[in-house]
């Protein structure tokens, strides 16, 4: 059978100079479809994760020490084995490569390790959550002291007696590290960090009665996920004004991540948010294991905005699902409610790539297509037709969407955005819609020439800020060329007065 010839660009994480080809640009390669090559086999290890944790998605290339390697490209006549050697030879010098970049990145940017300069950290609230980062710092050094702080002093004693959180995880145990106390006081004397996994709608009032004890200097970081539904304020305007203090350090932790997952030691990347720079990555490095990928942002809004909505479109996923609408309306109405995210959260400053990465794209489908999730559970349980007080009431653990749904449509008034399914979710929470009719509705919006079923008002006011942006742009360049026009006569006036005093 004649191969077939594939033009393709240089592989990643390939340096062409070094690595030479028949073509210099692009690689010929021969593909024999009667003979497909085996799929690459990977033996699981203790350490799954062994790439650096690093701020950017991409991965840059470092230079290659080694001799020059020399792969020689099948021809047409050539035995049907040479093409899979080939391309396993690619494979495995790209493989290599990737290894040696991510042990040099190790060796160059760990020079600091903020977890040894940390003597205790402190968890405020028992969740599922909250005890399983408690545990996870707990086992990244033996000697830290992690203290939780409880309201139920049966379930503090549990903890501190049987090393186990008896009423989330009966069944694993705490490291001996951990201690629980109901003493705030106790709990916040020289913490390093604190992780806050109090529920949002909560947050305020707890944080007002524990300010006296909090250092004005220390992290905080944020487990919990949603907007106050009162004031619609993210975490991030919650705890510095609960604290009294505009400066109190601030940490955002979110990403794909269920709590029974992280105490069953199952690799999980999530990402760090904050608008330092510096306790970003002393938090990531805190935190960063072998089981845990920590990537950075400073994109505080798009994390949280993400992090919140979600829920919401969780319980939207769930409805679906408990009305047995089928895979294709599942699938539409993610996309769609991704969509809308997407543009609320612009609309408020996000990047609309931290919507699309891992805190947002990520967690969304975490959410929405898993079991484990207990928004996507509400939806399920409301599309079979209980009544909500009926599930909440049955739930030993708070739904963050539910809750949350109800700032959704304030939310979309402030910033003039339509978001049809996240309001349908409201309207069925709030009673006012049945999740039958609410499909209904939804299904006979105008027929939009565009996939998505935001109106025109958001695409023009996209159009205006992009507007904006190119003005900003061009006044950029025009003071960058004033610049340049200054230098040149600045350098042409100093040769005039050179030649001139050479002349005399």
């Amino acid at each position: 059978m004649a191969a077939l010839l594939l033009e393709l660009p240089p592989p990643p994480f390939f340096n062409c100079n070094h690595h030479r080809f028949l073509s210099s640009s692009k690689t010929t390669l021969h593909y024999f479809p009667s003979k497909i090559p085996p799929p690459l086999t990977f033996t699981p290890t203790t350490t799954y994760c062994f790439l650096p944790t690093v701020t950017s998605s991409s991965i840059p290339e470092e230079e290659d020490k080694e001799e020059p390697h020399s792969i020689a490209v099948a021809s047409t006549n050539a035995p049907d084995e040479r093409p899979q050697q080939d391309r396993r030879k690619v494979v495995q010098i790209a493989w290599e490569k990737l290894v040696r970049w991510s042990r040099s990145w190790r060796s160059k940017n760990n020079k600091t390790d903020h977890l040894e300069r940390t003597n205790k950290v402190v968890v405020l609230g028992g969740g599922s959550f909250g005890t399983a980062m408690a545990a996870h710092v707990a086992y990244r050094k033996s000697n830290l002291e992690v203290q939780i702080l409880l309201r139920d002093p049966l379930l503090c004693q549990s903890i501190n007696e049987n090393h186990c959180n008896c009423k989330y995880f009966p069944e694993h145990k705490l490291p001996d590290n951990v201690i629980a106390t109901t003493n705030a006081k106790a709990a916040l004397l020289g913490a390093d960090y604190c992780f806050h996994a109090v529920p949002v709608q909560f947050s305020s009032s707890f944080l007002e009665g524990i300010a006296e004890y909090v250092d004005p200097g220390l992290p905080f970081i944020s487990l919990s996920k949603g907007l106050e539904l009162n004031t619609l304020r993210m975490m991030s305007q919650i705890i510095p004004q609960a604290l009294g203090n505009p400066y109190q350090p601030f940490v955002s932790l979110s990403g794909p991540s269920f709590a029974l997952e992280l105490m069953n030691k199952l690799p999980t990347a999530m990402v760090v948010a904050s608008k330092d720079k510096k306790l970003a990555h002393a938090t990531q490095q805190l935190l960063a294991s072998s089981l845990l990928r920590i990537s950075t942002s400073r994109d505080v809004t798009g994390v949280e905005i993400a992090g919140a909505l979600k829920n919401v479109l969780a319980i939207a996923a769930g409805i679906v699902e408990g009305m047995n609408l089928g895979n294709n309306s599942m699938a539409a109405l993610v996309a769609q409610g991704c969509t809308e995210i997407r543009w609320l959260a612009t609309k408020m400053g996000a990047k609309p790539a931290t919507i699309t990465g891992l805190s947002g794209t990520g967690d969304i489908m975490l959410t929405c297509f898993v079991n484990l999730s207990r928004n996507r559970t509400v939806g399920v349980r409301l599309g079979s037709g209980e009544k909500l007080d009926d599930i909440l009431s049955s739930m030993n653990q708070v739904a963050e969407g539910v809750s949350t749904a109800g700032a959704v449509i304030a939310l979309a008034q402030k910033y003039n955005v339509k978001m049809p399914v996240l309001t349908a979710v409201a309207r069925i929470i709030d009673n006012e819609l049945t999740p039958k009719k609410a499909v209904l509705e939804l299904m006979s919006l105008p027929q939009l020439n565009s996939s998505s079923l935001l109106v025109s008002t958001c695409h023009k006011d996209m159009v205006c800020d992009f507007r904006r942006q190119i003005i900003h742009h061009i006044i950029f360049v025009i003071y960058e060329i004033e610049e340049y026009v200054c230098l040149v006569l600045v350098t042409v006036t100093c040769d005039v007065k050179e030649v001139a005093s050479f002349g005399r």
